[in-house]
């Protein structure tokens, strides 16, 4: 079940919070009915964060390999006619 609380939660019933986010749930934070933030385990964020670290280890190893280096309109450029091609 989606799990929303007032930012305040964070503070007074951590324990609470705590046990949802240990269990693999996000717990969503407000601010004044606002949505303020995500709380996540450590595991969870991995599992979002993991394979764009990957990515990113993979493009610096062929930035390294390659002295070849691209304009930002060459990049998107690209992007645009592979999407548009589709």
């Amino acid at each position: 079940m989606l799990q929303i609380r007032p930012v305040s939660d964070l503070r007074n019933k951590f324990p609470d919070i705590e046990k949802i986010v240990n269990a693999g749930e996000p717990v969503y934070l407000t601010k004044n009915g606002y949505g303020a933030m995500v709380v996540l385990s450590l595991e969870e964020y991995s599992k979002l964060t993991d394979s764009v670290e990957i990515a990113l280890d993979k493009a610096d190893r062929l930035a390294a390999e390659n002295t070849e280096r691209m304009s930002h309109e060459e990049v998107f450029g690209n992007l645009r006619r592979k999407i548009n091609a589709q």
